[in-house]
């Protein structure tokens, strides 16, 4: 793969407005309003559909899934399965969102049931990743008790056992295809302060995944992201607007502020 490069990123972004992908999101109570505003801020259209009696049909009409396990019930985990089966069927890109993994028993092993089933990208924070991949690390709840840089071993072997593009959010953020290592520094401290973020950065890279191959996807998503936190965050006294704002900042997205805001280094 061609270097990536910021102007790569800028031109993607173009793409996901231009093209407007329709994501469908099983995801949880928590996060649906903010990750519907986040997808809609950067140009995707969002469906939160979660019934396994429509799972499937509406995987079908859809330009790409994200699955996140934050509020499990063996329904939802009945619909998730279903919806990540299709777009695997009809070669659509699906992302993973492994919220929690290593707390309990039922999480784990759902979420590793999961990445069984052809995920295009796994996008969680460090410690997800590494109880995901086998290794130590386990959260406190939903929360990473582990640092990005950690988890860069076991996010090349989750990469390379389920050939996912595995992202893995922290300081610095990272996206990886067990080959390739995509570093991308941007975002603020204030992000992890306000509930939903990293899971409205799934969705995010499900938009993202819908018009450009996985590597460059997540990385893309990584970098958006990241670049409109760092710039919401001049913004506010603290995580309370920040949701607001994060919003705002995507949507007047462009080229210039990638580059104030986002760096990017692959090796």
């Amino acid at each position: 793969m061609p270097s990536l490069t910021i102007a790569d990123f800028a031109r993607a972004h173009a793409d996901l407005r231009a093209k407007s992908p329709l994501v469908h999101n099983i995801t949880n109570y928590v996060v649906m309003t903010i990750s519907a505003n986040v997808l809609l801020a950067v140009g995707a259209s969002p469906a939160m559909v979660h019934a396994v009696e429509e799972a499937e049909d509406f995987a079908a009409i859809s330009s790409s899934l994200v699955v996140n396990i934050g509020t499990l019930s063996p329904r939802w985990v009945e619909a998730m399965k279903l919806a990540a089966g299709k777009m695997v069927a009809m070669g659509k890109p699906w992302v993973l969102d492994p919220v929690g993994c290593g707390a309990t028993p039922y999480r784990t092993g759902v979420a590793v049931d999961l990445a069984g089933m052809k995920p295009t990208i796994i996008r969680g924070n460090a410690s997800e990743i590494m109880s995901l991949a086998g290794a130590s690390g386990a959260g406190k709840g939903v929360d990473s008790t582990a640092s990005s840089d950690a988890a860069l071993t076991a996010a090349a072997s989750l990469a390379e056992r389920t050939g996912a593009v595995v992202a893995v959010t922290g300081a610095t953020d990272y996206a990886t295809d067990g080959r390739i290592l995509i570093a991308i520094e941007g975002g603020d401290p204030l992000m992890p302060l306000s509930t939903g973020l990293g899971c409205a950065l799934s969705a995010t890279t499900a938009a993202f995944a819908a018009i450009r191959p996985p590597l460059e996807a997540a990385a893309a998503a990584l970098a958006v992201y990241g670049a409109a936190g760092a710039e919401a965050a001049t913004r506010c006294r603290g995580p309370g607007h920040l949701p607001a704002e994060l919003c705002d900042a995507l949507y007047r997205m462009d080229e210039t502020t990638l580059v104030r805001r986002a760096r990017v280094t692959v090796t």
